[in-house]
């Protein structure tokens, strides 16, 4: 059985920095892509970013890529999401997901919220 745990979300002020944590277990960790998503309120579920297992990122956007850091932990099955300069509309419950080899997001976490206070 495959879980994935978010940790570290919380309450912070604009322009402040968090990191997110996403514990995996149940799955060959360092195979797979692991992404991160969020959903603010009142609003559609976003892709944030992805981390392949040779350690690629990709990002939403480079707005998001100027911010928000991917990394992961094979060792520690730990997928993090560093995320600087945060702005009240990065006030969202962050959520990190495992892809399938066919490329669908397949499981996921119960998600972290972060409040960013202006």
């Amino acid at each position: 059985q495959v879980v994935l745990e978010e940790s570290g979300g919380g309450l912070v002020q604009a322009g402040g920095s968090l990191r997110l944590s996403c514990a995996a277990s149940g799955l060959t960790f360092s195979s797979y892509t692991m992404g991160w998503f969020r959903r603010a309120p009142g609003k559609a579920r976003e892709f944030v970013g992805s981390i392949m297992w040779n350690d690629y990122t990709t990002y939403n956007s480079d707005s998001l890529k100027g911010r928000f850091t991917i990394s992961r932990d094979n060792a520690k099955k730990t997928v993090y999401l560093q995320m600087n300069n945060l702005k009240s509309e990065d006030t969202a419950v962050y959520y990190c997901a495992a892809q399938s080899t066919g490329g669908t997001w397949v499981n996921w976490g119960s998600g972290t919220p972060v409040t960013v206070s202006s």
